[in-house]
């Protein structure tokens, strides 16, 4: 057997069976995000088996977004976790057959609650389906699927299908990266949403500075002190005209310039890159990645350098990862 072309194969049957699934797409899907957009409690994200663990991600993935969900595993509710069930929520169902009777068996209930049913589903003629109020079509042929029972591209659809609701939901919010970003605070996507170059600066008495007209034995004397291996270099006004970094003193000495009473400025890099410390810490990463260097003057509106930050800085915060 050619693995490799098996995988291929796979790979694109199960992106066939989300193209099939994306052109039966109608007008229920817009009361679906009516429903879930207006939902004045909290979206019940609920299912069995392999589309119980997709039913986990999507519900993991609303919460992420803006909208509040919880999964709620549905053998689990028939056994008294319904009481999480309140009047003002909505419930997502997901299930290929449509049949699995744990999940029917929460009909009744959804009915007495008088609670908004959203089916994602393979099977437009299930029990789950006749009692939902709006159905989304999962439906994925049998040949798509091991034996037509191993879920795979079922899973698939409908994981992509509950994808689709969330980002449909995040851009109708308005939602931002920096709302994103509330709701990781402790990962790196917070991080790099959230940090700013001040956060992460060297400044005060640890911001490396030389004036114009310093000579090279005193601008080491400031790189080694400051313990950055940099320091800026201001004019008489004090705005940042240059840097100096480890890798401009080797250039120096390596043209033979071993006067250490010789100005700064034979040896530093004019005009350098610089940021602003209220930029993202992430900004300021990217800077770096893109022109390959390791450090980079902070300046404020007028120019002069307020602080330093050094790439080990970022990856020290969790920003770089």
């Amino acid at each position: 057997m050619d693995l490799v072309n098996f995988i291929k194969n796979e790979l694109n049957l199960e992106a066939k069976a989300i193209q099939q699934a994306a052109n039966r797409i109608d007008s229920n899907i817009k009361k679906a995000i009516e429903l879930l957009y207006n939902c004045r409690g909290k979206v019940v994200v609920t299912g069995m088996g392999k589309t119980g663990i997709v039913a986990r991600k999507i519900a993991a993935t609303l919460a992420s977004t803006g909208t509040t969900a919880i999964f709620l595993h549905a053998a689990e509710g028939i056994h008294g976790d319904l009481g999480i069930l309140n009047k003002n929520d909505v419930v997502l169902a997901v299930s290929n057959s449509g049949n699995s009777p744990e999940l029917t068996a929460l009909i009744p209930f959804f009915k007495f609650m008088k609670t908004p049913l959203i089916a994602l589903t393979g099977n437009i003629k299930s029990q789950l389906a006749r009692n939902a109020d709006v159905v989304i079509d999962c439906h994925v042929p049998k040949d798509y699927e091991p034996f037509g029972l191993v879920p795979t591209a079922s899973t698939t659809v409908a994981l992509a299908m509950g994808d689709a609701l969330a980002v449909a939901l995040l851009r109708k919010r308005d939602f931002k990266a920096q709302d994103f970003a509330r709701f990781h605070p402790g990962g790196t996507i917070g991080k790099k949403l959230i940090l700013k170059v001040e956060d992460l600066m060297h400044s005060g008495d640890k911001n490396p500075i030389v004036t114009a007209n310093c000579q090279m034995d005193k601008v080491i004397l400031e790189m080694t002190s400051k313990g950055l291996g940099c320091t800026s270099v201001v004019d008489s006004k004090q705005k940042l005209i240059g840097i100096v970094t480890d890798g401009d003193l080797r250039r120096f000495l390596a043209k033979g310039r071993i006067d250490m009473q010789a100005n700064v400025t034979t040896a530093m890099t004019a005009d350098p890159l610089s940021v602003k410390p209220q930029q993202l810490a992430v900004d300021a990463l990217n800077l770096m990645e893109d022109h390959k260097i390791t450090m980079l003057p902070v300046v404020d509106d007028n120019k002069h350098p307020v602080g330093m930050l050094h790439m080990h800085d970022l990856i020290d915060s969790g920003v770089v990862g």
